[in-house]
């Protein structure tokens, strides 16, 4: 019964941080925290960005919800790994594929193509405003068209 339990807290820290991520990025990123945010709406000099600012503050609050909850494996520490393991879809789903910090891998998936294409039109503004497509992994059906 604690597994199951263990597992759905981190499911829904995993559904949780899609939803959270989506307003902090239309809220925060695309209001007061434009200064930083900008900088992956510009064109990119060297590996890092301002930017990757929010990815490190979203790992160090896991790491420590891990640590504060490893002991007993409590509840602290299956909310830290689910948004580690957001983390991770993140980095591979924006960084990887989208971003191609690395060489990216080519797909004729529907909804990863679907997912690029959205994040492409929400990188169509280099400007604050006028910006669509906050998500990561949900976005408008429209994208999924072929």
């Amino acid at each position: 019964m604690q597994a199951l339990l263990n597992t759905g807290i981190l499911i829904g820290t995993i559904a949780s941080m899609e939803l959270l991520s989506w307003a902090m990025h239309k809220y925060l990123f695309h209001g007061p925290l434009w200064f930083i945010h900008k900088t992956h709406h510009q064109q990119r000099h060297g590996w890092f960005e301002l930017n990757d600012l929010f990815s490190i503050g979203f790992a160090a609050l896991a790491l420590w919800l891990m640590w504060a909850g490893h002991i007993i494996l409590d509840y602290r520490f299956w909310i830290g790994a689910g948004i580690s393991v957001y983390g991770i879809i993140y980095f591979i789903f924006h960084d990887w594929f989208i971003h191609n910090r690395f060489k990216s891998f080519k797909t004729n998936n529907r909804y990863l193509n679907g997912i690029r294409r959205a994040h492409k039109i929400h990188h169509k503004s280099t400007e604050k405003w006028p910006s669509q497509e906050f998500g990561l992994l949900v976005t408008n059906r429209k994208w999924f068209k072929r």
